[in-house]
């Protein structure tokens, strides 16, 4: 996959933290509106037979070794789903694609002055509707560093050309992120200084959307195909 724009600027941060246990992950769902009790059950199934035939995803990441707990990584609500409608219409028939990020793993590794690598592992549920003009479709994502105080450090824009397989509305991919890093100032610097957020690159219309809670999924009906991808 081709990376759009690297502009992780980070400067150093002067923070001061008491060395803590070593974290070896962290694990974020992603964003979603409220659900009734028959969705959430339709989720549930969803997500067992999802871990049953793909496994679980934070399995196959590596350990890594380091002095202190690891960033938080999660998924910034108001960019948490893409969805698309024709003509900014909202309504079920006038959805065109849809994104959303089901769940991250993390790790991450650290030692002495050294910066912080972190290694991701996302995956994404896309979904085709009514409105769909093709099976392929390019979404784009970005990947950004913040300190404790929330101020935007750095950010990665990517680009995740998404083919759906014929007859089927929906699919998943896995896309892996080998390396984030963060310089710290000196090793009095630990990870929990720092969130690392994910989201679709959306319009202001889509994060309104989200915000509220409103939800517009493509349904097939069957368990979408899995597919894989790394990044450097």
């Amino acid at each position: 996959m081709r990376r759009l724009q690297f502009s992780l600027f980070i400067a150093a941060a002067v923070f001061c933290l008491a060395e803590a246990a070593p974290c070896l992950a962290q694990y974020s769902g992603g964003g979603g509106g409220g659900h009734g009790a028959g969705q959430q059950a339709q989720d549930d199934a969803k997500a067992a037979k999802r871990k049953q035939e793909f496994g679980d995803l934070t399995g196959p990441m590596p350990q890594m070794k380091n002095a202190g707990p690891c960033p938080y990584v999660k998924t910034l609500y108001d960019a948490g789903r893409f969805i698309e409608f024709k003509d900014n219409v909202e309504a079920s028939a006038n959805v065109a694609y849809t994104g959303e990020i089901e769940n991250i793993s993390s790790v991450c590794a650290y030692r002495g002055g050294e910066p912080i690598k972190v290694g991701m592992k996302i995956l994404f549920e896309f979904g085709r509707g009514p409105q769909a003009t093709s099976s392929h479709k390019v979404y784009r994502y970005w990947v950004a560093v913040t300190d404790r105080n929330h101020a935007v450090l750095g950010k990665q824009e990517f680009e995740l050309p998404v083919t759906f397989p014929a007859s089927q509305d929906r699919t998943a991919v896995t896309d892996t992120i080998k390396t984030v890093s963060i310089p710290r100032a000196d090793s009095r610097v630990s990870g929990a200084n720092f969130e690392i957020l994910t989201g679709f690159d959306v319009t202001p219309e889509m994060a309104d959307f989200n915000r509220q809670g409103k939800r517009f999924k493509a349904n097939a009906g069957e368990v979408p195909t899995q597919v894989s991808s790394t990044k450097p």
